[in-house]
């Protein structure tokens, strides 16, 4: 799969948005007190971080 540099870009700007998504997701779960909430916060971090893989991997 050949990319433009601007297809590239937009690509990286994706994948840097859920990797900020994964990060805060995980911060919110950590200083969470509540284990309800605490959980929604680490499926939340789990999902995004599926977003992110499934992108990275069509890249290879």
């Amino acid at each position: 799969m050949n990319l433009t540099a601007k297809e590239l870009s937009c690509v990286q700007d994706i994948l840097s948005e859920e990797e900020l998504l994964i990060k805060k997701f995980q911060m919110l779960a950590e200083h969470s007190q509540d284990p309800q909430i605490k959980q929604q916060m680490l499926d939340i971090s789990a999902k995004h971080q599926g977003h992110y893989n499934a992108i990275y991997s069509h890249l290879q």
